[in-house]
């Protein structure tokens, strides 16, 4: 079922009032990427325009209580005029919350829920502050007009970059509520207590007063200094296991995504694309598709595209419009990217340097140098860049499936000439976008068409053009050249990354002698101009190719040395994490110390990615025959510091060794001369259920560490871990991803 501009929701879940009726339209959007189930209430606020601003959301929504302001002048006004388009945290408590008169929360913040689960663990994070139950929390997430400027969802920077702000904004209003509660009940703060959002004696409960209570739909601004957040110790709600609050939307199918939104009068759009990345339109007749019934089409200079009330006659109108392409002037292939890639590439940067390489070259008696590659993958969410337009008395709305509305909102308003504040972006739930969906191109399209067709228009991208329009993961080249003492200790270590991009380039061993260095980056699209279309962010970008080089090279080392690959590491290990974590993973996996190839198909890698530590270790089979790899199982253990929601940890565990599996044995994009040759699923491989091993997380209790990112770390070590097994396995090296079982075969065939 697809709404109506006046039931078009926001990623969040708020009380509603009674819906208009809906009517159906096609929906391509598809599920979320990753989500799994809570109790939650509907997402959005059911209204008749979808023009409002905050002080109509709050008197929408009751929610007009608690106003708590930082002493910065320009935060004392009305709470719609506080800015959102300063690109910086607001410090004014008003952005992030607002408790309404029966004591519900609302939680306002410019991340977006795409399937990992910020929607659950952010609404905890403030609970524990407020000490309200987690239920009394709503979340209203990721629109320009009513929440706080945010930079985007990824990175995993929500809990462990936004996690703190939030959290002080949160104990900032429970220390104000407190005052307020000593002042009405003429009891010293220091003996009260807060129970589920009621403050009441600690000598004599019957004296209380809910947070509702305190508020009356008042305006109070009060503000306090050097406010602590609580303790680690004194938790009752972060750490626990509960239900995830987006999860009976999703899978009772109410959940909505920006392909459900459908304004009054909404055309489909259908646009013309090239052939072939480079490829220019030289002619284009539409004089066919312009005689067809219902069918409006739009000629905005490079932007050809035919328009209908319904998405299948758009396409099917599309295909009558006539085009002439020059042909795209490229002639690179998966076969010569790698020799184009280092011919190509600028001036390498060095990254980090200890020591004196020469030194360390001296002092080897084994020398150890490999050459890895990493293929473009695509990112390939179960939703496709979707976005809507609407241009309404001057102020352009866009819903979009974007993991930054705020950026988006900058980017728009650059391309019509309006101010931000003439600009608002909602974005929906995500199906899915692993750093895929962060420029949002389908928006920019929507909101130039909408202008041109006066009334709304939603451009969803097919699965075609999904693949051959999206910001690909880099290929990359990773050059490694190491050396051992005679005590079997790594002499000296030298990485050279070409392409792919810098993350987790320099080595967290304790190696005397080390230099890395980056040529090219994925950064800015196609910065370089090398790679033969776009590039850009994916899942932990060039910390998987990176990583995949350097643990493989570790086991390259530890097999010269004759000493087993866990005993290896743990001699150039300092740091006690590090230790805890590998032993960790060696107890629940059952490893026994062995120097490799063994014959048993067992894999190791571990990272300390952004402060997450991970150690990964798997069982393998590999046909000799065929090829093909059998992951059996995999053990991940994970130090994280506080874990905030565990269920959640470990969703994001398992959808790492997922998407891992996915780029070390089965993707690759093919392309030729321009031309992207995987146009669907058909062709382009994606782990299946029966090729799923069993995973095992272990998180591992650390609560000295703040809370750190989980949506990326367990997915860097997933290349090296397989190869690794491989080698085990069969007692050959793969240097190249992803593993296919022709590379396999190929590999036996060499030795």
């Amino acid at each position: 079922m697809a709404t109506s501009a006046a039931a078009a929701p926001t990623c969040g879940s708020w009380p509603r009032s009674k819906p208009p009726p809906r009517r159906e339209v096609p929906n391509e959007a598809g599920a979320g990427a990753e989500g799994h189930g809570p109790k939650a209430r509907p997402a959005g606020v059911w209204r008749r325009r979808c023009q409002m601003n905050r002080r109509d959301f709050l008197k929408a929504t009751g929610a007009v209580g608690l106003f708590v302001t930082f002493p910065i002048p320009a935060f004392s006004q009305e709470p719609e005029k506080i800015p959102n388009d300063v690109p910086e945290y607001p410090k004014d408590f008003n952005a992030y919350l607002k408790i309404g008169p029966d004591g519900r929360v609302g939680c306002f913040v410019g991340k977006i829920e795409m399937g990992q689960g910020n929607m659950t663990a952010l609404a905890m994070l403030a609970a524990e502050e407020l000490d309200v139950p987690l239920d009394q929390v709503d979340m209203l997430m990721g629109d320009t007009d009513l929440c706080p400027w945010d930079g985007g969802t990824w990175g995993s920077l929500s809990i462990w970059q936004f996690g703190p702000v939030l959290r002080g904004a949160a104990a900032e209003a429970r220390a104000v509520l407190i005052q307020m509660a000593s002042e009405r009940l003429g009891i010293a703060a220091e003996r009260l207590q807060v129970k589920a959002g009621v403050v009441s004696s600690l000598g004599d409960p019957s004296k209380r007063v809910s947070y509702g209570e305190l508020v009356q739909g008042k305006r109070i601004e009060r503000h306090l200094k050097d406010v602590k957040v609580k303790p680690v110790a004194e938790f009752t709600l972060v750490g626990q296991e509960v239900p995830r609050k987006d999860g009976r939307l999703k899978v009772t199918g109410g959940a909505k995504y920006t392909a459900d939104i459908v304004p009054e009068g909404t055309l489909y759009a259908a646009i013309l694309r090239p052939p072939a990345h480079g490829a220019k339109l030289l002619s284009v007749d539409v004089s066919a598709a312009e005689r067809l019934p219902g069918v409006k089409v739009i000629q905005a200079g490079d932007l050809v595209a035919a328009l209908h009330a319904h998405s299948d006659q758009a396409r099917e109108a599309l295909g009558q419009i006539k085009a002439t392409f020059q042909p795209s002037p490229s002639t690179l292939t998966n076969d010569n990217i790698f020799d184009h890639l280092l011919k190509a590439a600028p001036p390498a940067r060095q990254l980090a340097a200890k020591g004196d390489l020469k030194a360390g070259e001296a002092s080897a008696i084994h020398q150890v140098e490999a050459t890895y590659l990493d293929n473009y993958i695509a990112h390939a969410p179960m939703e496709p860049h979707t976005a809507v337009a609407q241009w309404e008395r001057g102020k352009l709305t866009v819903w979009a499936s974007t993991q930054a509305p705020f950026l988006l909102r900058g980017m728009l308003a650059k391309a019509h000439g309006l101010s931000a504040r003439q600009v608002r972006v909602i974005t929906p739930f995500l199906g899915g976008g692993f750093g895929g969906k962060g420029m949002a191109p389908q928006a920019l399209e929507a909101a130039r068409l909408a202008k041109a067709a006066g009334c709304p228009v939603q451009v969803t991208w097919s699965r075609k053009e999904e693949f051959f329009l999206d910001s690909f993961r880099p290929a990359g080249v990773v050059k490694i050249r190491s050396g051992l003492t005679k005590e079997g200790r790594i002499a000296f270590w030298e990485h050279q990354v070409t392409a792919a991009g810098e993350s987790e380039a320099e080595t967290m061993y304790d190696i005397p002698h080390q230099r890395s260095t980056s040529a090219g980056t994925w950064m800015g699209g196609n910065p370089a101009g090398f790679h033969p279309f776009a590039v850009g962010a994916w899942r932990a970008p060039a910390a998987n190719t990176n990583v995949f080089a350097k643990e493989s090279h570790m086991d390259m080392l530890a097999a010269k040395a004759g000493v087993d690959p866990l005993e290896f590491r743990l001699r150039h290990v300092k740091d006690p994490r590090m230790v805890t974590v590998l032993k960790a993973a060696e107890k629940a996996f059952g490893w026994t110390r062995k120097p490799g190839p063994s014959g048993r198909g067992f894999g190791l890698a571990c990272v300390n990615h952004r402060s997450t530590l991970v150690a990964a270790m798997a069982e393998v089979a590999v046909d000799r025959k065929t090829g093909e790899v059998k992951v059996k199982r995999v053990v991940m253990a994970q130090d994280m510091g506080v874990v905030v929601h565990p269920d959640g940890a470990r969703q994001q565990v398992e959808g790492c060794v997922t998407m891992g599996l996915g780029y070390s044995l089965y993707e690759q994009i093919r392309f030729r001369n321009g031309q992207v040759l995987d146009e669907n699923f058909d062709t382009y491989q994606l782990p299946r259920f029966s090729q799923m091993p069993t995973i095992e997380t272990i998180l591992i209790p650390n609560p000295d560490v703040p809370a750190q990112g989980g949506g990326e770390p367990a997915i860097v070590v997933m290349g090296a871990l397989i190869a690794n097994a491989i080698h085990d396995a069969i007692g050959v090296r793969m240097l190249q991803m992803p593993m296919t079982p022709e590379r396999i075969k190929q590999a036996l065939e060499r030795a």
